[in-house]
């Protein structure tokens, strides 16, 4: 009897975070947002922050294990499904030079934050590692990806993805009217390149390539799915250099079990829908589904974070992820550059 009480706390809690995710959705419809580029994700967590800083206290407290199941387990569902929007063969039509900008990119921009963040700035190790991910590889997503291996607070996730949009947003605007102005001498293929390989968000790339045309679009895309695809092998090499950097052997025992495990499963849902063996239908619903998923996962984050935990991080964050959105820019034009000559 009891056990059923908790399980019905619990649903009612998911069915909670589902009618903001919903209200997200809803509103990520809207033309205002659709040409900002902020998909549901973003609106969701915004949702969820509003009302944790407004009418959280009402929330029965039965409710909460639904709001952390959110976190937890439908964010890893949300991950693995997320494998269904790349194919093996993206790889094939960008060549070398997309491949070696994401591998760069990715590469020496968490190495970049991480010592910033750390070193420099002396922010706490899973902020840094949360704003450096989402910097590096597919911005909401990959923070939420990495939250679990670093068994970071949600604040912290909150914190890195408002540092994503930020900048993500900024960057958006910025490139397709700094390279209509002239100012970055690269060809539209090779303008592609260098927004799918450096910009935050999928949704960023997507409407900052349409507005330079077709060509630049389609690389910029294909070249973005490419640093998406990397998110799994980073978060199993993170989660084995967290275990081997622990000094407590009972945390490295501990650790063990976060090494995450659904980023193998995103590989493997990358090449099952690789083969194509889905029709495309069965593919975008299933990509609807997941959309939904971690859209009801930024909500809960967001019904996580309050401005009190805001407090002690300050400044911080904002620094490391404006110092990596410089770095993007003009070490990610570079990298673009020496990509090509390969």
């Amino acid at each position: 009897m009891f056990q059923r009480e908790n399980r019905n706390n619990t649903l009612s809690g998911i069915l909670f975070v589902a009618l903001f995710a919903m209200s997200a959705t809803y509103l990520g419809e809207f033309s205002f947002f659709q040409h900002l580029g902020i998909s549901p994700l973003i609106i969701g967590i915004v949702l969820g922050m509003i009302y944790a800083n407004t009418l959280r206290s009402k929330l029965p407290k039965e409710w909460v294990s639904g709001i952390l199941f959110s976190t937890k387990t439908l964010l890893r569902a949300g991950i693995i499904l997320y494998g269904f929007r790349i194919t093996f063969s993206n790889i094939q039509a960008v060549g070398l030079s997309g491949i070696a900008t994401s591998a760069m990119v990715v590469t020496s921009t968490f190495i970049i934050g991480y010592i910033v963040g750390t070193k420099w700035l002396k922010l706490d190790r899973e902020t840094t590692i949360l704003t450096s991910a989402g910097s590096s590889i597919c911005g909401a997503a990959a923070v939420l990806a990495t939250e679990p291996v670093v068994n970071a607070e949600a604040h912290k996730s909150a914190i890195a993805v408002s540092t994503v949009v930020v900048f993500g947003t900024i960057a958006m605007f910025l490139y397709p009217c700094l390279y209509t102005m002239g100012v970055i001498p690269l060809t539209p293929e090779q303008m592609g390149v260098y927004i799918g390989g450096t910009l935050h968000e999928v949704a960023h790339v997507v409407a900052a390539g349409n507005a330079l045309g077709e060509e630049a679009s389609q690389t910029a895309v294909i070249v973005k799915m490419i640093r998406v695809m990397m998110l799994a092998p980073f978060l199993v090499f993170l989660g084995i250099w967290l275990l081997q950097s622990s000094q407590d052997i009972a945390k490295k025992q501990k650790n063990k079990i976060m090494i995450p495990w659904f980023a193998v499963w995103f590989i493997v849902v990358a090449g099952f829908n690789s083969l194509d063996l889905l029709p495309q239908t069965v593919v975008c619903n299933i990509n609807a589904i997941d959309t939904f998923l971690l859209t009801m996962a930024m909500s809960a984050l967001g019904m996580e974070t309050s401005i009190e935990k805001f407090k002690n991080v300050g400044m911080k964050p904002i620094y490391l992820a404006s110092i990596l959105f410089v770095w993007l820019m003009f070490g990610g034009f570079y990298i673009v550059k020496i990509s090509l000559s390969l």
